[in-house]
């Protein structure tokens, strides 16, 4: 009788391990998806790349690199730069100009200054003596006393300005894809931006439905977010991200050797490449609208920070839910295999 139970629970059990495993959904989280990995090996095989797309990423991250160093040593590029420095000395002193400007902007504006608003609003606190309200988005909060040394408070704000944009960035890219799709206009593999990882994830490491790799930006046959794995994208992105970094490490004269002078600083460099609608024109409106810049930049962190918090609240709940339906399973076929042995044949 043991052995006719044991055997009843371990076929039920496999057989909804076997439909959970087969029935595959993109819409599952990324941790349903793992959990309901059960394949024969219990091993999980890496994801691989062959040489050439390993010399396909590399390629096509140094294109930026290889094209800034032959315009700028070409004769197009010693011309360039010529005609730089014929008109750097007039566009050194109209940013001059603009920078005083808008240091008087900013002395007058309601969002600076002493009489800034603070994060409280009226209530009564004590509010850190550094913080003086020199700096966009300054609300005199720092609870920790993080910026006491006046570099540390610029470098912070350097940081956070940086990565208020990248969440901002990032919350259009979640959203443009789903609103196109939707609307019609254009049609991705999976225009979700969490069910892109899911289904790569469970794609590339269990070796299921090679033939629906995900292509990036929807281009056929370009996928550097598809087959090749984690790893390559990650290197792919890195080798992309060190001329960026390095231009914004070595400062707003990065660019000079490509003719292009920036008039403004490392936070806001301006000119045709950063500023092509030249909203600096105006200093009363550009100090205004750097406010709003890290407005909705620290609302795109938060709504991030949500967002992903939403996600892994709802693969943990699915996941538990999951295992209280198998358990539940395997205990009504236990039961009712119990009660067909008490019968006995009828």
């Amino acid at each position: 009788m043991a052995l006719v139970i044991h055997q009843a629970s371990i076929s039920s059990s496999s057989s909804l391990i076997s439909q959970n495993h087969h029935h595959f959904s993109p819409k599952l989280p990324l941790k349903k998806l793992h959990h309901h990995n059960f394949n024969k090996h219990n091993s999980i095989s890496q994801p691989k790349a062959s040489l050439q797309e390993l010399a396909g990423v590399l390629i096509f991250s140094a294109i930026p690199f290889t094209a800034v160093k032959l315009i700028a040593n070409s004769p197009l590029g010693e011309k360039l730069q010529k005609r730089l420095q014929e008109q750097k000395f007039t566009a050194v002193k109209l940013s001059v100009e603009r920078s005083k400007l808008s240091e008087i902007a900013r002395n007058r504006s309601r969002w600076y200054g002493e009489n800034r608003p603070r994060w409280l609003g009226p209530l009564p606190f004590e509010y850190p003596s550094h913080l003086r309200g020199q700096l966009p988005g300054d609300y005199g909060f720092d609870v920790a006393g993080l910026a006491k040394d006046p570099s540390s408070l610029q470098n912070y704000y350097n940081f956070e300005i940086l990565h208020a944009r990248w969440a901002m960035l990032g919350a259009l890219g979640a959203l443009i894809p789903e609103i196109l799709d939707l609307s019609g206009t254009f049609h991705f593999a999976e225009p979700v931006w969490w069910r892109v990882v899911a289904i790569e994830s469970f794609t590339v490491r269990n070796n299921v439905g090679q033939g629906d790799t995900l292509d990036y930006l929807g281009i056929p046959g370009f996928h550097l977010a598809g087959s090749q794995g984690i790893v390559v994208i990650a290197i792919c992105q890195f080798l992309l991200m060190v001329g960026p970094e390095y231009a914004r490490y070595c400062g707003i004269e990065a660019l000079e050797p490509l003719g292009i002078f920036l008039p403004g600083d490392i936070n806001y460099p301006g000119g045709i490449l950063f500023d092509p609608l030249n909203l600096a024109e105006d200093p009363v409106a550009f100090e205004e609208l750097k406010v709003k810049e890290m407005k909705n930049g620290r609302l795109a962190m938060v709504a991030w920070v949500g967002g992903i918090s939403a996600y892994e609240l709802v693969a943990l709940f699915e996941t538990v839910m999951d295992d209280i339906f198998l358990v539940a399973s395997l205990n009504y076929r236990l039961k009712r295999c119990l009660d067909m042995n008490s019968r006995g044949p009828e």
